[in-house]
């Protein structure tokens, strides 16, 4: 059936499509199920999407169609598009051998992801396949299956220097913000580092929300490429380069699950450092009571990435980092700029937790790519942060990425937290903190979160402050308030 487009401008956040009752009925489809639209073109454009079904203001010969439909099919209102009814995709039936603990072939693999990048898939049915990877995990032959079917399904980035080094952690670290750090440093030095960094999934800030304080992270191809030759590296989002199309689908729906697969985790990350074209990775781990995983996982990890390192003929060396507390100050995208800077202006003094781990890495790529010698990483690195060298080369960079390092301020609506007894502190919960600068509003609220004043170890008295809250509005600061009296966030003995 051929129907005409009344294009809104409306946006579900998918492919999704409406009709009036009596043209539903005249397919044979309900609300809910899947439509099959196709242009009347030379070279038609197809997607599946989900039907809605509306009683009024729509007629028989019409099609409303969201502006994610819009941007695929490339069609204006007025238009025609084929319409009929849309079987579920054969990748269903995959995903459900998945559920009952079967082993995925290559092929099998890539027809998931090949369906869930051209929105064959639901979000629940990418749920179904998250989850059925959650449960019953997949093998190592599997595991490289869908790493190179997702970076089959996006753009590649390519570049002919030898010393494309890129860092990655596997997150869950309050204020862990090392990568502009690490950027800087490497960068300083003539390494090559094309970082496509990620948003917050679980966490009060990502790598890309820091930076989009001050500056751009979302650019096309082209343009990134021109960054990174001008400065050496750049930190944007990977999310809109059109790079590993499927991961930022799978990712947005693991957000809504709270379900973080070993095997989605490796073949996200390594996807994401093939597709940038790294020569020479680092992996950090934090392990830990309050971190995403235990020591013992941590190793079990460790061997994984080695594996899939060994096979894609990578530099790739894994470190363990401790993870049982917030590393910094600031929790909140501005708070971890600010620590940021602090580090990297010599006149300033930023936390020196942060700074060290900063250092270590970037020394272990140092050392990975002969830059240093064995054991002579960390000082190379802390020879370029005093120099300026690194202050020098970050603002190069957020220059190119459009925009300037300024000193921003906080939330004006804030409150202060003191300890209610003297102690030693024993724990801050990772995962507590990071609940609580969300409910102050993080990420979205870029100014919001939490200022730790202690750490563990340090030694308090009664009316010592423990933390600041930042919320951009009085409701938010008193419902982070209500949150940090329920969440127990620090033992003190």
């Amino acid at each position: 059936m051929q129907l005409k487009v009344k294009a809104s401008n409306w946006s579900a956040g998918l492919p999704v499509v409406m009709l009036n009752k009596k043209t539903a009925n005249k397919i044979g489809i309900h609300a809910k199920e899947r439509i099959f639209l196709r242009t009347i073109k030379k070279n038609p454009r197809e997607i599946s999407a989900i039907l809605d079904i509306v009683q009024k203001g729509l007629k028989e010969n019409e099609i409303n169609i969201s502006l994610e439909v819009k941007k695929i099919l490339k069609v204006r209102a007025g238009n025609k598009v084929e319409v009929n009814f849309s079987h579920p995709p054969k990748s269903l039936e995959f995903i459900k051998e998945k559920l009952n603990n079967k082993v995925l072939s290559e092929e099998k693999i890539k027809k998931i992801i090949l369906d869930i990048v051209e929105n064959r898939l639901s979000e629940a049915e990418i749920a179904l396949f998250i989850s059925a990877v959650y449960k019953n995990a997949m093998n190592l032959k599997e595991k490289i299956s869908l790493i190179k079917a997702i970076l089959s399904s996006g753009r590649t980035f390519s570049l002919k220097n030898k010393y494309v080094v890129d860092k990655h952690s596997i997150g869950g670290i309050p204020g862990n913000r090392t990568t502009p750090l690490v950027v800087a440093i490497r960068a300083a030095a003539g390494l090559i580092m094309p970082k496509s960094s990620s948003r917050a999934i679980t966490s009060a800030a990502g790598t890309a929300d820091v930076i989009e304080t001050i500056a751009k992270v979302e650019f096309p191809m082209n343009k990134v490429k021109k960054i990174v030759q001008k400065t050496g590296a750049c930190m944007v989002w990977g999310g809109a380069l059109g790079m590993v199309p499927a991961d930022s689908k799978i990712i947005s729906v693991e957000k809504q699950l709270k379900i973080d697969s070993e095997a989605l985790l490796l073949s996200s990350i390594m996807s994401k450092k093939l597709a940038v074209g790294s020569k020479y990775i680092i992996i950090d781990i934090p392990y830990g009571k309050n971190a995403k995983v235990s020591k013992q996982k941590a190793l079990k990890l460790k061997r994984k990435f080695e594996e899939l390192g060994k096979y894609f003929k990578l530099k790739l060396k894994v470190v363990l980092t401790e993870g049982h507390e917030p590393i910094g100050n600031g929790i909140g995208p501005v708070l971890e700029l600010r620590d940021i800077l602090d580090i990297l202006d010599s006149d300033k003094q930023g936390p020196k937790d942060l700074e060290k781990k900063s250092l270590f890495l970037a020394g272990e790529i140092f050392e990975l790519t002969k830059k240093a010698r064995k054991g002579k990483g960390y000082d190379f690195a802390k020879k370029i942060l005093d120099s300026g060298k690194a202050f020098d080369k970050f603002k190069e960079i957020i220059k190119a990425q459009e925009g300037k390092v300024i000193d921003l301020k906080v939330s004006k609506h804030k409150k202060v937290i003191y300890s209610s007894k003297k102690g030693i502190i024993k724990e801050i919960n990772n995962k507590k903190v990071n609940s609580l600068a969300r409910v102050a509003g993080c990420p979205i609220d870029k100014y919001s979160g939490i200022y730790l004043h202690q750490h563990v170890g340090d030694k308090i008295n009664k009316e010592s402050k423990l933390i600041t809250l930042y919320a951009e509005s009085k409701s938010r600061l008193n419902e982070a308030f209500k949150a940090y009296n329920e969440k127990d966030m620090f033992s003190i003995r």
